[in-house]
């Protein structure tokens, strides 16, 4: 076997090591069938798995293992000297299980975000700039969707979440990545702005009861995060979300009654486990139990073995395996992970004071005690 095969394999630009790893974890006569895969999609949603339907499972994730360092490389390599942070993660098993149950026609051998990557910019133009170049292509990995199918920049989600998800299918020269062709990935392109609200979404379900990211509990804080999103939107990125043809003056008066209701921002502020140290590997299995605990991997192949050890050992405790350059590089891409919101709360306090030049009416004078706002007669 001669090394220019192997990186054909992972477009010339992966490490020997690292391809050996996954050769030997997934081989073609161990990669269960799509029919096989669809099957145990439906045992866990009927909540009737057995030991083999999560082997199977656990394969089919291990599988996306290679797709997934073949478009890191590919893109940390486009994204160098460009000032994007790249990351990835293999999506969490409580997660995939939540999904299957959420949706009852969703089929497991057709969820292309099983695995992932994703991209932080500085601003909304780069992004664009280097999307469109990726769709330009110059690699054999095919775009499945429409590019206008998950921008949620040019079209926001009524919850207020912004970005751009694409999947591409893998494919591949090398005969020995063969039984590997056609796996999906989804790539999410976010600018820091739209990160800090994305982490922040994600925050609240740690330090609250409800999840805002999945519509489930109080509705007020998907209101509040929509509110928030229109209010980054147009302070930082001079665009639009979820309530574009709301008045500045509306807007701020809203948010601000309902942050007063909610003492939200305030529980943002003070989350924060940031002070969790570790070891400066590229592979990180992240253990959410009462504190974080971090588990560094020089090699993805070995955390992909010990992540499966963890979930059958800890069912009920939140495991996810995610891989960025280090630790700061880890704590940027993953802010959600060490509950920190304070870029968001940042933002959320810069956009009160440049949209608040508009008079407030009709609010409580106690909510707006200190700001120094004129909130009429």
């Amino acid at each position: 076997m001669s090394n220019v095969t192997i990186y054909e394999l992972l477009e010339r630009e992966e490490r020997l090591d690292r391809v050996l790893n996954y050769m030997t974890l997934i081989s073609p006569n161990k990669l269960p069938t799509r029919k096989r895969i669809a099957k145990a999609g439906r045992a866990v949603r009927d909540n009737s798995e057995t030991e083999d339907d999560v082997e199977v499972i656990d394969t089919w994730r291990s599988a996306h293992g290679a797709v997934l360092n073949t478009f890191q490389s590919l893109l940390r390599s486009r994204a160098r000297g460009k000032g994007i942070i790249v990351a990835q993660r293999h999506k969490r098993k409580n997660t995939i299980f939540d999904k299957l149950k959420r949706y009852p026609d969703m089929n497991l051998a057709r969820m292309d975000d099983i695995a992932g990557c994703r991209l932080i910019f500085k601003d909304i133009s780069s992004l664009y700039r280097f999307r469109d170049e990726m769709h330009k292509g110059g690699f054999r990995h095919k775009l499945v969707n429409d590019p206008n199918k998950y921008d949620y920049i040019s079209y926001p989600k009524s919850t207020g979440y912004r970005g751009i998800h694409d999947i591409y299918s893998y494919d591949v020269n090398s005969p020995y990545g063969e039984h590997l062709k056609g796996l999906k990935i989804e790539i999410q392109y976010r600018t820091e702005a739209q990160h800090a609200w994305a982490t922040a979404n994600e925050v609240i379900g740690n330090i609250t009861t409800s999840q805002p990211k999945f519509q489930k509990g109080d509705r007020r804080y998907e209101y509040f995060m929509a509110l928030a999103s229109e209010m980054i939107a147009r302070s930082r990125e001079k665009s639009r979300s979820c309530f574009p043809d709301w008045d500045d003056g509306k807007l701020v008066q809203t948010f601000v009654e309902l942050d007063a209701e909610l003492q939200l921002r305030g529980k943002l502020k003070s989350a924060n486990s940031d002070e969790a140290k570790t070891k400066n590997y590229e592979n990180y299995i992240l253990v959410f139990d009462k504190e974080l605990k971090i588990y560094p991997h020089r090699y993805e192949s070995t955390a992909l073995l010990e992540l499966f050890n963890l979930e059958r050992e800890f069912p009920n405790i939140d495991i996810v395996l995610v891989r960025a350059r280090g630790e700061k590089e880890l704590k940027f891409a993953f802010k959600n992970y060490f509950t920190d919101a304070q870029e968001f709360v940042n933002l959320i306090d810069k956009g009160i004071e440049s949209l608040s030049k508009y008079k407030i009416y009709d609010v409580n004078p106690a909510h707006l005690e200190g700001l120094g706002w004129d909130y009429g007669p």
